[in-house]
């Protein structure tokens, strides 16, 4: 079987959210089209699912959360550990998880998806609590460990705690406001200067691949 190329003049970009369940099961048809497509660029922008929350979570939320986790589990496959729902403390906030990314895409840019996924796996599978700075500095230890990434643990704390990085954080979040997205996981496809959406919300690789091939069948290459 030949290997799908995208021309050039394709690319993809994805908005979401590390905090985000359905981005969460979205991980696993997501690697399976950058398998396919493996030429193909993303850029990754973060949403700001739950930013800047302050309340406690509630009862109701929980409840609502053990559902949806449930329904996500169901469709991707993927674990969930339930121990943050069972804290009376725990205050759903995505920014930190969300500038985390951040820092990493701005220093070390080839390993932010990988950071990403692993703030994904700490907190749904393994339920640690990544609203704070210590756990994130931890997940970006376990991440530049297996790649020997020489930006380590003490400048990541220094760079995530920084205004500038924050900045970049609200950035994004703005970015993605701006383009109208209303849902998380979405993933657009950019070409010929225009952005399409392939997704908003869950979708199966086969789909995602049949729509990319249509786009990029009917985009033409910039090389000659």
């Amino acid at each position: 079987m030949n290997t799908p190329t995208a021309p050039a003049a394709v690319s993809l970009i994805y908005v979401g959210d590390p905090m985000c369940s359905w981005c969460y099961g979205f991980g696993v048809p997501l690697g399976q089209l950058l398998q396919r497509f493996p030429d193909i660029t993303m850029q990754l922008v973060l949403g700001g699912l739950r930013a800047y929350n302050t309340q406690v979570m509630d009862a109701t939320l929980k409840a609502k959360l053990r559902q949806a986790w449930a329904g996500v589990a169901e469709r991707s496959g993927q674990p969930f550990a339930d121990a943050l729902l069972e804290r009376e403390d725990f205050i759903y906030d995505t920014e930190p998880a969300c500038r985390a990314v951040v820092t990493v895409r701005e220093h070390a840019p080839q390993l932010a998806l990988a950071m990403y996924h692993a703030i994904q796996q700490a907190f749904y599978a393994h339920g640690r609590d990544v609203t704070k700075a210590a756990v994130l500095g931890e997940i970006w230890d376990e991440v530049h460990g297996r790649t020997k990434e020489a930006w380590g643990h003490i400048n990541f704390l220094r760079d995530f705690d920084s205004e500038a990085m924050q900045q970049r954080t609200r950035d994004d979040f703005a970015q993605a406001q701006r383009w109208g997205v209303q849902g998380f996981p979405t993933l657009l496809a950019v070409a010929g200067g225009q952005a399409q959406v392939l997704t908003n919300g869950y979708t199966d690789a086969d789909l995602l691949a049949e729509r990319l091939t249509y786009i990029t069948a009917n985009t033409p290459s910039t090389s000659r």
